[in-house]
């Protein structure tokens, strides 16, 4: 395996594996005339906490953003791309950490797209940070950020009456959408209704605009993989996807922006999620391959808590997304749960090692 940490798994087209990145205790800056931070250049060697303000390029137009990742590419930069709606953690940066490993460029995008929230969903109150996540980026070493509004991505939003959420969020109605029959009405997609239709439209509009050759996602977000996966192999979309390990608590709760929601007791409760992964985990290894009876141990572990209310716990193909019936080769746990009214999810690889 490449010492940059990823693995390539299919050809061009397109995932890849990574392990987790181990961060540096240096950054490189390079010092550029140019106005986007990327021209041939000298290097020197900065603390990682030291403001990177002059290094981090923040654009939020769509002629802007895609000037400067055009301009990387003619200057011959491979370019990462690392899109995220905010409320940054260890998690997001993991994958800056993979796209700084093996890209010469990295760009980043904050923004909190209201096409994939319901209308009972948290878009009005989902985390919003983004001068503390701009300074994270920077402190990872990110060059470019495209951080634009909502009428920017959905111009229709300025167009019509949209209902007003909260201050600077709006819910726009897009006249084209891009949807991945099928998968999209599978795990997730099946209690959040239009959720992944939101997810690759987004998804596909940032493709367009940044041009990367590689994006990072990550593992946690199992469903989503399987989906933009699919949608840039259908399209066929000139980017890798690079799918990277999920980072949890050292509790094991998997990292999520909506963990911020959770109060104490929540916060315990929540683990059941991964010990119900756990628990499938070790009756796979003990030799049980019947999916049915896996897949009821896990519910069974979860049944006894009284504030955490199941939404799934399948086992299935992580590709199709389609259940099993017999666990061998690679195949996807995954459990999402509410806790009081949160929703978080988790999964677990079997077979190509677990997040």
């Amino acid at each position: 395996m490449p010492s940059g940490g990823c693995r390539r798994r299919e050809a061009r087209g397109i995932l890849r594996l990574c392990r987790p990145i181990v961060p540096t205790n240096r950054v490189e800056l390079r010092s550029t005339d140019s106005p986007f931070g990327f021209a041939q250049g000298k290097l020197r060697r900065l603390s990682p906490h030291s403001r990177l303000e002059h290094l981090l390029k923040t654009f939020t137009t769509i002629d802007e953003m895609r000037s400067a990742s055009r301009a990387a590419r003619r200057a011959g930069k491979r370019l990462g791309f690392v899109p995220t709606m905010g409320a940054l953690h260890e998690g997001h940066l993991s994958l800056v950490r993979a796209a700084k490993a093996s890209c010469e460029l990295v760009a980043s995008s904050i923004f909190v797209n209201p096409t994939q929230f319901g209308p009972n969903e948290d878009l009005a109150k989902y985390p919003r940070s983004f001068e503390r996540d701009r300074e994270l980026l920077e402190r990872e070493g990110v060059e470019l950020l495209f951080a634009p509004s909502v009428e920017e991505m959905y111009p229709t939003a300025a167009d019509r009456a949209c209902p007003e959420l909260a201050e600077g969020s709006v819910r726009p109605t897009p006249v084209t959408w891009v949807t991945v029959e099928e998968l999209s009405g599978k795990l997730d997609g099946r209690s959040r209704p239009d959720h992944f239709r939101g997810v690759t439209t987004v998804v596909a509009k940032l493709f367009h605009i940044v041009e990367p050759d590689a994006a990072f996602f990550g593992q946690k977000d199992a469903a989503q993989v399987a989906i933009i996966r699919r949608m840039v192999r259908d399209l066929n979309l000139p980017v890798e996807i690079v799918v990277c390990p999920i980072v949890r608590e050292a509790d094991g709760l998997a990292m999520s922006s909506r963990n911020a929601y959770l109060d104490s007791e929540q916060r315990k409760q929540a683990l059941v999620l991964r010990r119900s992964l756990m628990r499938v985990q070790e009756l796979v290894d003990a030799g049980e391959r019947d999916a049915g009876r896996l897949a009821a141990a896990g519910r069974e572990a979860i049944a006894g808590k009284r504030s955490v209310r199941l939404d799934y716990f399948e086992i299935v193909n992580p590709d199709t997304l389609d259940p099993v019936e017999v666990v061998g080769g690679t195949v996807l746990v995954a459990v999402a749960a509410f806790v009081g009214t949160t929703r978080l999810i988790d999964n677990l690889l079997l077979g190509r090692g677990s997040g």
